[in-house]
Parts: structure tokens; sequence; C-alpha cells
């Protein structure tokens, strides 16, 4: 576990053909279901202080304690995501820590060194991506969960924890706990 950060609780991984890695995951990995979001743009979203709106599909599942996501972006907006892509990589692309308090891990971190790259507007939560200024590696996304957002990545590992390999992606219209059926 990271002293500065706590548990890793998400992977994430920026693909060029999200349906494709979905059942690769589930297929072949036997890691499922993924609840998909299909082709949302991102309002509300800076990226290297800019305003900025990418389109994206999102994908997420469980693997015991840890969060898998799958990312694909649609547009040519400017982004994290598809400097990735423009820069020929598809795979791995950040990793996140979870918080219910956000301003002031942000307040630390940035005292650390830290240098926030992009932000989402997830109201009621928030997420911002940090890099650190001497190292272009992976991505640290910081996600706020004490809302919603929280709920519904729990209802994602409850309902991963027992699933049975059927209906092993799953579309919803958004990201609530509301929006995923068991």
């Amino acid at each position: 576990m990271s002293h500065r950060f706590g548990e890793i609780r998400q992977v994430a991984y920026l693909v060029r053909d999200i349906e494709k890695t979905m059942r690769h995951w589930t297929e072949v990995l036997g890691i499922g279901p993924f609840f998909y979001v299909e082709k949302k743009t991102a309002h509300g979203s800076t990226y290297r202080g800019q305003p900025t709106s990418p389109q994206l599909s999102l994908a997420m599942s469980q693997s015991g304690p840890l969060q898998i996501e799958l990312i694909q972006q649609h547009n040519d907006a400017p982004s994290q995501f598809l400097d990735y892509v423009k820069a020929g990589f598809e795979g791995q692309h950040h990793i996140a820590f979870w918080t219910k308090h956000f301003d002031a891990d942000m307040a630390r971190y940035l005292k650390q060194g830290f240098e926030v790259l992009s932000t989402a507007n997830t109201a009621p939560d928030r997420n911002a991506f940090l890099t650190a200024r001497a190292h272009d590696g992976t991505l640290i996304e910081i996600s706020e969960t004490s809302g919603p957002k929280g709920a519904y990545f729990e209802k994602i590992a409850q309902i991963a924890a027992g699933w049975d390999g059927r209906d092993p992606i799953r579309r919803v219209a958004r990201m609530t706990p509301e929006a995923i059926e068991g």
C-alpha cells in the first residue's frame, strides 16, 4: 500500500476498441461483468488548465479488491487519453486512488509536488489526474467516492464477486448505482 495515497483501487486501460477488449476480459480472462457507458461527453473537464470535452466510452468491472476500467476516446478533444493514443500507445494508462476527503488530499498532493494534468466534473463527486514533474510514466487518478460514485463502485464490486459468466457486458445510461441491475 502506498504511504502517500493508500491502496490502489483501480487500474485503467486505454483501448482503441472497447467492445473487443471487454470480450477479451470476459471470455479469455473470466473477469466481468463490465458495466458499459457508451460515448458520453465529459462536459466540464479540463486538460492542462484548459476546458475540454472528450467523448468517452467507459467500462468497469472488478477483480477481487481491484477495479478494472477500460476507456476509449471517440473525438479529438484534447485529453490525456488522446495524447496516449496519438503517441502510439494502448494499454495500462493510470492507477486510481479513492478518497472521501478530496480537497484535503488534493492540497496535500500538490504540496508534495504533484501537478494537476486534468480534472473531470462528475458532480457531485470529483476526480483529478496527477502527474509528477520529473516522471512521465503512469498517471495517478484521485477519485472522490463520498457520493453516488462510491455507491456505484460498491455495486459493481458486489455484482462482480458473484458473477457466473452470464450477461458479460451490461450497458448503463449513466454511472449511478440506480443504473445497475444485479
